[in-house]
């Protein structure tokens, strides 16, 4: 389990570049006219961790397999996106499909590639995108709360439950914010709220695409847009995408050398899935053995037999046990034999809830 990240923004901010950076893909067309991207585009990349790499040679496994999650290069939005301007409906349409919004803002200037709005300002470009999400969630919205008014007051149930709950999002709506302040002010809500299908519940990741010399510090654009963040309560990421497509040709060995000459310690990547990550709450664990030391992704909270169930559904429905080493014990008492020689392995039961970092092995009834 991964997760489905929506890159988005305005025409000509760089988000395909992005896009091919991150996928180490040319399958985006880059090109300096709205609209170049007509379909999504989709990659899977891995997710770098280096404790894969330590686990491995101490669990002597042939191979090491990364989690992954999937980037989804959505096509550029313009205003009346919401009433079916330029490819509005095709991207309303792909945005309900991720499970999160990677905003891209264009931070940087430079006169050779136009802006769609004619100057640049990251966070007019912000406002743009967000009011056409909640413009569509608006009317999506108010077209299916008058029949649920009228099944609420002749006592459906359902209908009496959710129906506060759609009121408490169009007042929002209406006041013109997104509707992840309603998840952020009432957690116990979030999975009526995300079972609505509304684009503004998707939590937001604001790229702020830098020029080169600006990749380790962000600049004044940037640092708006981390105001802004911080006000809503959203994340932040700043990326040099012209740097992260450079990235994307070298070897490993160039490509330290090419971020230390730039003051920079990881490639924007890194920074962009971990920061994906905290945004939607998920960890990893790990499973080890002679044939691979593998990651696996979960929500935080899941219990041992869930997580089992995301190896296979079979490891879920005969659970009985996880034998469980911390990361740290698992390195520090060089394996799983010292783990329990040192008392470190643990066995869990059903209701023992995943933490990031733990090495595995799951007993299940065949």
């Amino acid at each position: 389990m991964g997760f489905k990240c929506g890159i988005v923004g305005l025409p000509n901010v760089g988000k395909s570049t992005l896009f091919n950076a991150l996928t180490r893909t040319a399958a985006a067309q880059a090109a300096n006219y709205p609209f170049c991207t007509i379909e999504p585009n989709t990659g899977d990349v891995a997710v770098p961790d280096p404790r894969l790499k330590k686990i491995r040679e101490i669990a002597g496994s042939a191979q090491i397999i990364p989690t992954r999650l999937t980037f989804v290069d959505i096509a550029g939005l313009v205003r009346g996106a919401s009433k079916g301007e330029g490819l509005g409906n095709q991207f309303l349409a792909n945005i309900r499909e991720v499970d999160a919004i990677a905003h891209v803002l264009r931070c940087f200037e430079d006169d050779d590639i136009a802006h769609v709005e004619g100057q640049i300002d990251p966070i007019a470009d912000a406002d743009t995108v967000e009011t056409e999400l909640m413009l569509a969630d608006l009317e999506s919205l108010e077209r299916r709360v008058t029949p649920l008014r009228k099944k609420a007051t002749g006592g459906d149930k359902e209908a009496k439950h959710i129906v506060p709950i759609m009121d408490a999002a169009l007042e929002l709506l209406r006041d013109g914010k997104p509707v992840r302040l309603l998840v952020a002010q009432n957690p116990e809500m979030a999975d009526d709220i995300n079972g609505l299908n509304l684009l503004t519940a998707k939590p937001v990741l604001y790229v702020c695409n830098v020029e080169e010399a600006a990749a380790a510090t962000g600049n004044s654009q940037s640092k708006r847009v981390e105001e802004k963040a911080a006000a809503e309560g959203a994340a932040t990421v700043v990326i040099s995408a012209a740097i992260e497509a450079e990235i994307a040709q070298l070897s490993n060995e160039e490509e330290i050398e090419y971020l230390e000459t730039l003051g920079l310690e990881e490639p924007g990547l890194d920074r962009l899935i971990r920061t994906g990550y905290d945004l939607l709450g998920l960890i990893t664990y790990f499973t080890a053995g002679p044939k691979e030391t593998r990651a696996w992704t979960i929500g935080k909270g899941t219990k041992a037999p869930q997580a089992a169930g995301v190896i296979h559904s079979d490891f879920e429905r005969g659970f009985i046990r996880a034998q469980t080493i911390a990361y740290d014990d698992f390195i520090a008492c060089g394996g799983e034999q010292g783990a329990k020689e040192a008392g470190k392995a643990r066995d869990e039961g059903k209701e023992y809830v995943v933490h990031d970092g733990d090495v595995i092995l799951f007993k299940f009834a065949t």
